[in-house]
């Protein structure tokens, strides 16, 4: 891949600049690109990864692919809710990685699901992400279908592409937000501005459908619960809507403000049901999860504050 300093990026340093632009990449494994010749400034091998960057240089990178040696199965306690020969509904907890990525291969869902179905997942999106039909974010705990074979993988891929999945989150916003009930219907693609983030805009991007409906509202602590029901499933589409209309996610530091009156770490999101055909027999499924601890515990604290 190539990338161009643009004007903002000028004398930004080598590492900074890729770990911004390149989507689960850390400075360590920067480094370790560097010292292989994965990465090109100007067709030439940096001297180090705090090169300091010009506008208008050129970079190169080439990250080299992950081998399945490099992936092992993982003795991981996973919450399965339900499993048969074809599909696993797994309810992820708060701060698991759902697949591994470039410098970072253990510890995730899928090291935990290659140790519990062995060689029983599908091999559609390669050795990375076996079984991986879709995923939520790191810091967002709740319901995930895992396929255990390529038919599986084919035909609940298909149904996430005509949004016939049924989908329903819980989130805590910023905000007391006034509608009961709307929809954001705005295209998402990736921020022009930091390459790992995504952005409300018309440039390269997807369209993007999210149906809101206010739950509780906090006033003392100027926080709303919400449920979200997605109609497209773009990367941190609620994140990136709820922030975009003014309410972003309690704890989102990406789309948000640090906010130290709650002692909580990443966003407040729960994927919370999950509804399908299943792949076989062609059944309607619905599974549901229970808000985590910390998310209950909040809302308790909440809802004291409204007494």
């Amino acid at each position: 891949m190539e990338f161009i300093v643009s004007n903002e990026d000028n004398k930004k340093r080598l590492d900074i600049f890729l770990t911004e632009n390149l989507e689960d990449v850390t400075r360590s494994y920067i480094k370790i690109l560097l010292e292989n010749g994965n990465i090109l400034v100007n067709e030439k091998v940096p001297s180090k990864s705090g090169q300091v960057l010009k506008e208008n240089d050129i970079i190169r990178v080439t990250l080299p692919e992950i081998e399945s040696s490099e992936i092992v199965a993982e003795n991981i306690p996973l919450k399965i809710v339900y499993e048969d020969n074809d599909i696993i509904i797994v309810d992820k907890e708060k701060g698991m990685v759902v697949h591994p990525a470039n410098g970072n291969y253990t510890g995730t869902l899928v090291n935990a699901l290659m140790y519990h179905c062995k060689d029983n997942l599908s091999s559609i999106n390669g050795v990375i992400r076996p079984g991986i039909v879709h995923r939520i974010d790191k810091d967002t705990s709740g319901i995930l279908v895992i396929a255990k074979n390529d038919n599986a993988h084919k035909n609940l891929s298909e149904q996430f592409k005509v949004h016939s999945i049924k989908r329903k989150y819980i989130a805590l916003v910023k905000g007391i937000v006034k509608e009961d009930e709307f929809t954001i219907n705005l295209p998402i693609g990736r921020s022009s501005k930091d390459r790992k983030k995504m952005a409300v805009t018309t440039k390269n991007s997807r369209n993007a459908i999210t149906n809101i409906k206010v739950l509780k509202r906090y006033y003392n602590s100027n926080l709303s619960l919400v449920e979200a029901t997605l109609e497209t499933g773009r990367t941190h589409q609620i994140r990136v809507h709820m922030a975009y209309k003014g309410y972003p996610l309690l704890g989102d530091e990406v789309y948000g403000k640090k906010d130290s009156k709650f002692k909580i770490e990443g966003q407040m999101l729960h994927a919370k049901l999950l509804g399908f055909t299943h792949p076989t027999t062609g059944k309607y499924m619905e599974f549901e999860s229970e808000l985590p601890e910390d998310f209950k515990k909040l809302i308790e604290l909440l809802e004291k504050r409204e007494l």
